[in-house]
């Protein structure tokens, strides 16, 4: 059975875009970024709310030329092999390969997902994140703290659920970015 994981950067005061809804203080340097992409090589299919998905769509047309950097140009050929399932009452329909557009959250629907599929599954976004950690779906949260307090946002994890919590791995960058890997228990 897949993994369901929610991987994010956020602050260390735990917002994942400041109060003006930017969130570029979280650019990764390239060690960070390599990181990020040896574990993101598990994934066969991304789960993203609308805001999501419209930011990740960079990702499509991004370049693969020689000019950009190696774990830029891995990245992106590992995001464009992955399947995605976008959830939004809105799209009218996907702008990029390998995805689907859903209407709605089905945890049920999510649940089959994981037990059908050869590869891991990441969910994207706070708001849906904080759907599935609801519905008891997630089964890890890997946070990328970059080292930066930005005093107001849109929150990493979603308020009023309450989860115990094993850690399961730490790495510290020499720029400064913490990674926390923690399996998500039921209370």
């Amino acid at each position: 059975m897949a993994r369901l994981r929610f991987s994010m950067i956020a602050s260390l005061d735990g917002y994942i875009e400041d109060g003006q809804g930017e969130f570029k203080w979280g650019t990764p340097d390239e060690e960070v970024m390599q990181f990020v992409n040896d574990r993101e090589r598990s994934v066969g299919t991304y789960l993203y709310g609308r805001r999501m998905y419209e930011t990740m769509r960079f990702w499509e047309t991004a370049s693969l030329d020689e000019s950009e950097p190696s774990v830029v140009r891995e990245w992106t050929r590992l995001w464009r092999a992955a399947d995605k399932v976008v959830y939004s009452r809105t799209l009218k329909s996907a702008s990029i390969a390998k995805t689907r557009i859903e209407r709605t959250f089905d945890p049920e629907a999510v649940r089959q997902l994981k037990k059908t599929s050869s590869r891991d599954l990441s969910v994207a976004g706070a708001e849906l994140a904080g759907h599935a950690i609801e519905a008891g779906l997630v089964d890890e949260v890997e946070w990328y703290i970059a080292p930066v307090v930005v005093g107001a946002g849109k929150p990493f994890l979603p308020k009023n659920v309450r989860s115990n919590l094993e850690l399961l791995d730490t790495h510290r960058f020499s720029g400064g970015f913490v990674y926390l890997r923690y399996r998500l228990g039921s209370e």
